[in-house]
């Protein structure tokens, strides 16, 4: 083979392995700022949501059944719950309207809407911060379901 095509493969290969890791790189590390807003976002949901949540994202135990008042559980936002099954927009209304902002308006739950509590910012932190907690495969999942709302 001559060596022209051969600094050309590979010269194709390293550009091909450069663009893999930063699509992949740019995956796990969520939106601008990352550290500090993935930090801002953790202390936020610490603050917020883990006494109902549960401080591992874990969710009130038995999630899946209504309690004696009718309402559901709090749910696991790490990749045991369904979290990962809404898209961002959906996400960002229950946290800021509530839930009722996304099953209708006669929906009760526990879960208060956070939009006169927390900004726009900060509510999009503590997504960040639990999206970045679970694994690739509920990340690519919930990332599609975006898009799909999207598109």
């Amino acid at each position: 083979m001559p060596r022209n095509a051969i600094v050309l493969i590979a010269v194709i290969l390293l550009v091909a392995a450069v663009s893999v890791a930063v699509f992949w790189y740019g995956r796990s590390a969520i939106g601008p700022g990352n550290a500090e807003h993935l930090a801002e976002g953790q202390q936020l949901y610490l603050d917020n949501c883990a006494a109902c949540h549960g401080e591992a994202l874990e969710g009130q135990p038995e999630w899946r059944t209504r309690l004696p008042s009718g309402r559901m559980p709090a749910p696991p936002h790490d990749e045991t719950g369904h979290t990962w099954h809404h898209s961002d927009e959906q996400l960002f209304r229950i946290t800021r309207d509530g839930v009722a902002a996304i099953v209708g308006g006669n929906y009760e739950s526990d879960m208060p809407g956070f939009g006169d509590l927390l900004t726009d910012r900060e509510i999009q932190d503590i997504l960040d911060y639990i999206k970045s907690t679970w694994p690739e495969r509920e990340r690519a999942y919930q990332a599609e379901m975006s898009n799909r709302d999207n598109g």
